[in-house]
Order: structure tokens, then sequence, then C-alpha cells
């Protein structure tokens, strides 16, 4: 093998000459090399001693066999049985210029990696012990600041009860956290900022929750901790706490122990301080000390709210100079607002104007405008309270301060004020004064004089003058054609004209102008009615009760028109809803009941109309409905009683008189009877009614005074008709007739007066037959003349007496026992009585009929 490898020559200046060169001899089959495969399979093994009958071996396995094979081509065999790669005859070349290559001088059989690869991928990264008590300690601290969290959270949502039950778990969190850093004994310090947020918390819940004496105990804790720095502002807390269980004595300690920890660098919180303790002063009637604290505030740091607290305290001192003082230092108080000619479009810089829309309306501009809104609310209120009290009136009040207003930096309220001068006039029921200042705007610029020309309208349309209402409403349109007052002014006085439609088309623009308009909504949702389009007006109601839920007027509308397109069910349900919101109302109650009786339920009609009465009862009509529904029912004892307090609210109609006496015959007691009949005699002697009722009772009682009052009612019926005759109506031709025909029937027909109903019920008036005329009677009341127009039982108007309840009490009359058996109908012609329909020609005979 030696013979074949070419050493490098001594003269040669390059020894690694040929190292590139091949030798075909590596050519054979080294798969079959036992020690090449070896070296493979070893990472830093070593091949056994070469042999003559070995073949030339790499020195390394994963190397590339050509280069390997050009090494071996010109090195020589070392010491350790390999060739060299090159070196000058007789030296050897040094072994580290093989350990580059991999060669190491580990034992044999260790694996040749020099990337390290077999190992595999590195290990990851050893986490630490969860259970180790640092890390214990971390995630419970963790835990705590998250409970902290979701309880400022949770009073954030006003959620007061989950918030406060999270602080407390965040307390017994954070005491085991302390507690577990105590046992590690590790030098660590306790977390006070973690303590302090957890106690602090706690005590803000307990004084949400209104649980006072908890917070103070938490807050005390805070406060007697010297570790925590500037925990005494926290006694402005305890303060707070303290006025709020009017423990004002108390709360001024805490105040002012607070205001002595406060730094005097700290002018705005000093300040704030200072106007609680001005306010506890106030509470406690101490206007002298409340002034002295709010002129120091004044003088160091002015305000709006100190200001106005100060105005109030020299009103209630009655000190005018004072209060008109303040009142120009209140004017004089800076708002601090940046120009608002910035948030002006700029017509040729559009960069600027897309800045602009999004600062328009952005956080800070809300703050800006909600602390000018401030400002305004203080000075106006300011204003109305000094005005009447600086003068020796108000009007002189109000012309102080609004010429002081002019000259401020708020100047646009004095519009508003001298507004409302207007207003105050009006309270005043001074009408011509306020007409005359809202007069005096017609001058000024667009949106107030259309403001003060509204309120002219309004007035002008309360005082009925339609005229000038509708001229200051045009005025008011002219100024601001898109015053939906205006507008609804308009429409109004267009209504009043009977223009209808024109009326709906101004409400209908009202409403496109502010859609909010509730005045413009009802307003047209009466025209629908009024032009009898019930469909529109319910879905105009409808809608406005979804904007006004307890409406009372808006409810009854709906359960108006439901009752209108006789949709029952539904009128009854927004009636019973309506009743709920003003449970009181008697004429609401009046109406469920009247529909209860349309659809014939007597007991519920009664009831409801019962309430009505109680609610109001000096409703005739509801009276009138109770007596009927009394007398239908064969109480009339308890008739008497709404009849005769009827008589008491309108004692010149004699009919709730005849009513009280036909009780009194229905129910068998004809001596009270007769008695009431003889005192409706001296009180109305010429009522043909209680005459034609007094001959009948004294020829049943057998009576002498009955030709006397037979006699009285003839002239008395002979008076009538001179009367009727003397007016030419029709109806006292037709009444003469029936006169003179004698008969009940006829006397039943000459009018539709009392005269029908009395002769209608003498000519059933006999002792016999008594049960059928009852029962007719009783039909007639709840079919006929005694229902109103929509259907609901009374008794006649004024012109028509009693025509129905005559009826049913002379049904009566012939039986005292009351429910007793029938008596037989041939019982009625016993004793020579005469025939029922022939009283008046068998009682008063031809001598008393007319000539």
């Amino acid at each position: 093998m030696m013979r074949n490898v070419h050493l490098v020559p001594e003269d040669e200046d390059d020894i690694y000459t040929g190292y590139n060169d091949y030798n075909p001899q590596f050519d054979e089959d080294i798969d079959n090399d036992e020690g090449f495969q070896q070296a493979v399979k070893t990472s830093h093994g070593r091949r056994p001693p070469p042999t003559a009958s070995v073949k030339p071996v790499l020195g390394a396995g994963p190397r590339p066999l050509g280069t390997a094979a050009q090494r071996m081509k010109t090195g020589m065999v070392s010491s350790m049985g390999r060739p060299t790669t090159g070196a000058q005859e007789g030296v050897a070349r040094p072994m580290t210029a093989v350990r580059a290559a991999g060669y190491s001088s580990a034992p044999r059989g260790m694996q040749f990696d020099p990337l390290n690869q077999a190992k595999g991928p590195a290990p990851p990264l050893e986490a630490k012990a969860e259970d180790s008590p640092e890390e214990k300690v971390k995630q419970l601290e963790k835990k705590v600041m998250e409970l902290v969290e979701e309880s400022c959270m949770a009073n954030s949502r006003a959620e007061f009860s989950l918030a406060l039950e999270k602080a407390k778990e965040a307390g017994r969190q954070e005491r085991q956290l302390v507690r577990q850093r105590e046992q590690l004994a590790s030098g660590e310090q306790i977390n006070l900022d973690l303590t302090y947020s957890v106690l602090f918390n706690l005590a803000n819940q307990y004084a949400a929750n209104e649980m006072f004496n908890e917070a103070l105990n938490t807050y005390t804790v805070i406060v007697k901790n010297k570790m925590f720095s500037n925990a005494g502002r926290l006694r402005v807390n305890m303060g707070n706490i303290y006025f709020k269980q009017r423990n004002y004595a108390k709360s001024i300690k805490f105040y002012r122990m607070a205001l002595d920890q406060v730094p005097t660098a700290h002018k705005e919180m000093r300040a704030r301080i200072m106007q609680n303790i001005a306010l506890v002063f106030i509470r406690m009637g101490q206007y002298s000390d409340a002034v002295t604290t709010l002129e120091h505030v004044m003088n160091e740091k002015p305000d709006f709210k100190s200001g106005f607290n100060l105005i109030l305290c020299y009103f209630a001192l009655g000190d005018r100079e004072k209060m008109k003082k303040t009142f120009q230092r209140l004017l004089n108080c800076a708002l601090n607002i940046d120009d608002e000619d910035k948030y002006l479009p700029h017509p040729d810089d559009k960069h600027y104007n897309m800045i602009l829309e999004v600062i328009r309306n952005d956080t800070l501009r809300q703050m800006e405008r909600e602390k000018k809104t401030y400002a305004e609310k203080c000075i106006m209120a300011a204003a109305k309270v000094i005005a009447p009290a600086i003068e020796g009136s108000f009007a002189a009040g109000y012309d102080w301060c609004v010429d002081h207003v002019k000259h401020s930096m708020v100047c646009e309220l004095a519009q508003e004020l001298e507004m409302y001068k207007a207003m105050c006039f009006l309270r005043k029921k001074n009408v011509e004064e306020a007409v005359e200042t809202l007069k005096s705007f017609e001058k000024k610029d667009s949106k107030v004089a259309s403001t003060a020309a509204t309120n002219l309208s309004f007035l002008y349309f309360l005082e009925n003058e339609v005229g000038q209402a509708d001229k200051y409403a045009e005025v008011a349109m002219t100024a601001d054609r898109y015053n939906p007052s205006a507008l609804v002014n308009k429409g109004n006085c267009v209504f009043m004209q009977g223009e209808y439609e024109r009326a709906r088309e101004f409400y209908q623009e009202a409403l496109r102008n502010d859609s909010t308009c509730t005045e413009a909504l009802y307003n047209l949702g009466l025209t629908y009615k009024k032009v009898q389009r019930l469909e529109d007006s319910l879905d105009c109601f409808l809608k406005l009760h979804a904007i006004l839920r307890n409406s009372a007027q808006v409810i009854y509308q709906i359960a108006d028109l439901y009752d209108q397109l006789e949709d029952t069910a539904q009128a009854t349900e927004w009636f019973m809803q309506l009743i709920g919101v003003v449970p009181t109302d008697a004429f609401v109650l009046a109406r469920l009941g009247e529909i209860y009786d349309n659809e014939g339920d007597k007991t519920q009609a009664f009831q409801y109309h019962y309430e009505s009465f109680r609610y109001f009862p000096s409703n005739i009509e509801i009276i009138e409905w109770l007596g009927a529904y009394y007398i239908d029912s064969k109480f009339c004892e308890k008739a008497i009683h709404y009849f005769e307090r009827a008589a008491v609210i309108q004692p010149s109609q004699v009919k709730w008189q005849l009513m009280v006496a036909s009780c009194h015959r229905r129910s068998g007691n004809y001596q009270q009877a007769l008695e009431t009949y003889k005192d409706i005699h001296s009180k109305f002697p010429e009522n043909p009614e209680c005459l034609r009722f007094l001959v009948r009772i004294c020829n049943d009682l057998g009576l002498k005074e009955a030709q006397d009052y037979a006699t009285k009612l003839k002239k008395a019926e002979k008076a009538r008709e001179l009367r009727e005759q003397q007016d030419g109506s029709h109806r006292g031709d037709r009444a003469s007739s029936g006169s003179r025909r004698g008969s009940g029937r006829g006397i039943r027909e000459h009018s539709a007066g009392s005269d029908r109903a009395s002769s209608a019920d003498s000519g059933r008036g006999g002792s016999g037959g008594s049960r059928g005329g009852s029962a007719r009677a009783g039909s007639a009341s709840r079919g006929g003349s005694a229902r109103s127009g929509s259907g609901r039982m009374r008794l006649p108007d004024s012109n028509e007496p009693y025509e129905a309840t005559k009826k049913e009490v002379d049904a009566s009359y012939v039986d005292p026992l009351g429910a007793a058996a029938e008596r037989p109908k041939t019982a009625a012609r016993q004793r020579g009585q005469q025939p029922e329909d022939e009283f008046g020609d068998e009682e008063l005979g031809d001598d008393l009929l007319p000539d």
C-alpha cells in the first residue's frame, strides 16, 4: 500500500501539492469495509490499526470521500497508524491539524457528532414550580388586584351589593397574602399600596351601600396607620358620611382636620373642602359663618358654585347691597374655556375642517359645554332669586339684573331674563304687563322674536282672541319657520275656525320640524277625531303613548276611540289602565260603568257607578243611575237616599221629590208618601203630577181631601193648557186634545214631559195588575227613554221628569208586601174599582174635563 503513496519532495514549496488528485484505488467497495462502517457508526471512534491486507481507510466518517481520498494520496502514515496529510520528511504533522475535522481524544465507540445533533432538540426552559411559596404569593397578589378592579367596575354599574361582596373578598385574600409573606420570612416587605387600595375600596363600598358605621371604621383604620402617606385627606370622606347622617358638628370637625392635612399650594382642593364647610354652616342655619368661609373662597379661587351659595346666604340675611355686589362678582368669574371661534369652519382650509369635524363633539368639547351650561344656570338662578329683593318691585330688580348681564361675558342671557320677567307677570295675573314685555321683543333678532310672538299667540288664544292669536302666530312663523310651537299655535287658530284640513297640515309640518313635539301630535289626533278619521287618530295617540307612557289624557283618548270603534274589549282594557293612572277620576269610573251597563253586566256597572258616586257625590247623572238601579232591583228604600240627595242638589226640580214620594209609595209606606206629596204641593202648588197622585192616594185611603185636590188638578191643567196655547206650540195642541179625551192614555200622549209619565203611572196605579205593569215599566227603563244617548240607564232629563221611573214606581204601588205572591187578576175590579186605563174618567168625572 505504501508504494502507492506519493511523498512530497523536499524541494517542493507547497506541501499540499496534489491534494486534490484522485486515486482510483479508493473506488473499491467500501460498503464491505468493516473498519469504514465501524467508523461511520461511531461518532468519535478510531479504526483498528491497519495491516498489510487492509485497504486504506479514511480518517473521518462523515467527511466527503473525494477530499479524504485526495488527502490520503499525498499523506503519510502517522504514529497512530493513519496516513498524515502532509509534512516534510521526518516531520509529523501536529495532531491539531485534524481536530477541526472532528477528531478528538475521546475513547473508541463514541459517536462522531460535531454539531451535537444526536442529542435531539434542546430541552425546554425549566419552569418554576407552581407550588413554590414565592409563586403562590405572586398569584394571590394578582387575584387581589383583580377583585379590587371587579369591585370598582360593579360600583360604576350601580351594582353596589356585588361591589361590596368583591371588596370583602379582596380584603380576605389580602389578609391571607400578608400571612403568607410573614411565613416566608424572606425579608420582602408587605405591599403597602395593595393594602391601601383594598381598604380604601372597601370603605367606599360600605359608604355606597349606606353602611356608614362600617365605612367610618374602615376609614379610621387607614387614617391611623402612619405608613399610609397622605391618608389624612380621607377625613373629607368621613366628613361626608357625617354630613349624610346629619351630624353636622362632627362633619365640620373632620373637614377642618382634612384641611389641615392639605398643603397651601393645593388651592383647588382647599377651596372644595371649604365649600363643604360652608354648606354645613348653611344647613345649620349659621349664615354668617357660611358667608365668612365663602368670602375666603371667592377671594382665593372664585367659582360659580361658591358665588351662587354666597348670594343665597346674603339673601337669607336680607343684605341687598351685598347681593348686588356678589352678583357682579359672579358675572366676572372666569369660565376657563377656550375661544369659541376655534370651532368655526374655515372655508379655505380643508385640513382644518377635517380636524374640526373630529373635535366638534369630542369629550373635551362636551366638558366645555357642561361647564358653560352650569355657569349660565347659576347666573340665571341667582338673578331670579335676587330680582324681587334688591329693588322695590320685581320688575325693577329684573331690569337691574338685565343691565348688568348685558355688559358681561354672558350677554345672551339678558333676553332670556326678560322673557322670564314676562312669565313672572303672568304668574301674578298681570297679563297686560306680560303682553307689553313680550311685544318689546318684536324688533329683536329672529329667534327671540319668534319665541316672544309664540308666547303672545298662546296668550291671546287662551283669552279666546283667535284673531290676535292668529296674527302673532304668523309673526312667529315669519321670524322662524322651523319653530314647531309657532306652527302648533297657527294650527290651533285654524282649527278653531273650522278649517280642519289646514290645521292638519300645520300640525304635520310641526312634526316634520320636530318629531318629538307632543303638542302637535296630540292636536293632530284630535283633528283626525274631529273629521271622523278614527283609525288615523288612534294611530297618532298610540304613537304619543309610546312617548308619554303615563299621560292620562292620551290614555283616555285611546280608550274613547276604541269605544267609538265599538271595540269594547280594548276600550275596557284602556279605561282600566287609565284608572290605574288616575284612580279617583269619577268621570272615568262612570264611563267604565257605562260600558259594563251596555254589555249587560249590571254588577260591574253598579260597582263603578258607586265608586264614581263616592269620589263625586254631586253628579246628577250618577245619582239618577243608582236610583234607577235600586228601583229596578226592587230596593226602593235604598233609592230614596239618592233621590233625596238629588233634591238637595237641584231643589227647583220637582221630579226628584216626586221620585222620593213614589219610592215611599212603592215600598208600601202610604202615609209617608202622602206627607211627601203634600209637602211637594206646598212648594209646587201648580204641579199637576203631584195633584194627580194626591187625588189617587186620598181616594185609596178614603180621605175627604180627594175632591179638593181634584178641583186644583183641573185648574192646574187648564192653566197649563192656556200657557201652551199662548206659546203656540204644536205639542201644546196635542196635549189639549189628550186632556179633552179624559183618559189616562190621552194624558200620557199630550206631552213628552212629566204629564205623560204621571198619567201612565196613574193608569196602572190600581190594586190589580201591578206585577204586569211593573215588568213593563222595568223593561222600558232598561231599553227606552231611560237610556242616554250612549245607552246608559238613567232617569229622564229635566224635560221628562220621571216617565220610565214612574212606570216602575206604579208597579209596586199596590203591593206593599213586596215579594208576596201575585194577586189574582180578577181582584182588580172588585169593590167597585175602576179599570186600569179609565182611571181619569172614573175618578175625576165629566165635570173636570175642560169646556
